[in-house]
């Protein structure tokens, strides 16, 4: 963590202070089919937050729909991908999912709470700029089109609230609408950027602080316990499983919902304190106005997350 100066270049000059990450941390929307579904369970509810509600019930027979289901296949088709432990390709998957068998029994494993999660197929990747590697964790194609169905399900439970100030893997959202308010920011004198980057942060997500947060809104066991076990699923490297007690590997398709899921509170203490930032994924900048400003913000972001009772 540090500040930065905004430059006559318009680039940011790093002033490193020096703060070290704790360990603490957390796309696609749903299809038409999916949103009429939603219509279905509101009926004639039209606030957001009665629809919300109305999406708590038996989340669980919501993403084991027809619907919901084949609109998972068809984004983690779109995606393509690589192949997880099993060796199955998102081809092999389309065929799979068309035998009338296969589905019934995977609708059946979710709807009972009996789905088990296969462990993921570890990859690291070199960072831009030679930082270091990233740990991939790449699910078999049959969990990715489950995350997906989930991710579908449970995206428009949390979106709505969202800090209009986090962009990453929102829909609607991107890099370049975060770069435009970052701009804005400095045009209005707000040159020096405290400049938050949590180090490792999806490899040290606590399971048990992530859930917390989740079940704050999701009420049905049998989804909490399926995220629990995606959560745990184990680590495929060389040959050998390592069970997971921490993190979340990228590569799913849930992991940015979970991230986002898991940082909400740290954006809504941000703009709780006035704050203007923009957060993308695990980056996150806050800008201010003076250095002095700078450092006071800096020391009172870190108290914050350094502080247990903040993370439940």
């Amino acid at each position: 963590m540090g500040t930065k100066r905004q430059t006559k270049s318009g680039l940011p000059e790093q002033l490193s202070f020096g703060w070290e990450e704790r360990g603490r941390a957390g796309h696609g929307c749903g299809s038409d089919a999916v949103g009429e579904a939603v219509g279905q369970v509101a009926g004639q509810v039209t606030s957001a937050e009665e629809r919300i509600r109305a999406w708590k019930q038996d989340l669980m027979e919501k993403v084991a729909q027809e619907a919901n289901l084949l609109e998972a296949l068809r984004r983690v088709c779109a995606n393509k991908g690589s192949a997880g432990i099993d060796g199955m390709d998102v081809t092999e998957l389309k065929a799979w999912m068309s035998v009338r068998a296969n589905r019934e029994k995977l609708r059946d494993e979710l709807i009972s709470g009996e789905y088990e999660p296969a462990p993921v197929r570890g990859v690291q990747i070199p960072k831009p700029g030679g930082k270091g590697v990233r740990q991939l964790g790449i699910p078999t194609v049959v969990d990715r089109l489950v995350q997906q169905a989930l991710l579908q399900v449970l995206e428009p439970i949390y979106e709505p609230t969202f800090s209009e100030s986090s962009y990453g893997f929102r829909p609607g959202r991107g890099a370049h609408d975060a770069l435009r308010q970052a701009s804005k920011d400095v045009a209005e004198g707000r040159s020096i950027v405290v400049d938050l980057d949590l180090e490792k942060f999806f490899d040290r997500v606590q399971h048990d602080v992530l859930m917390v947060r989740v079940s704050r809104r999701v009420k049905d066991k049998r989804v909490l316990a399926l995220l629990g076990r995606f959560l745990r699923a184990g680590m495929m490297q060389n040959g050998v499983c390592v069970r997971r007690e921490e993190g979340t590997p990228q590569g799913g398709p849930l992991s940015p919902l979970l991230a986002n899921i898991l940082l909400d509170d740290l954006d809504q203490e941000l703009e709780k304190r006035g704050h203007r930032f923009c957060r993308y994924a695990d980056d996150c900048n806050i800008y201010v106005r003076s250095e002095a400003a700078g450092q006071r913000v800096m020391t009172g972001v870190t108290e914050f997350w350094n502080n247990d009772s903040n993370l439940r």
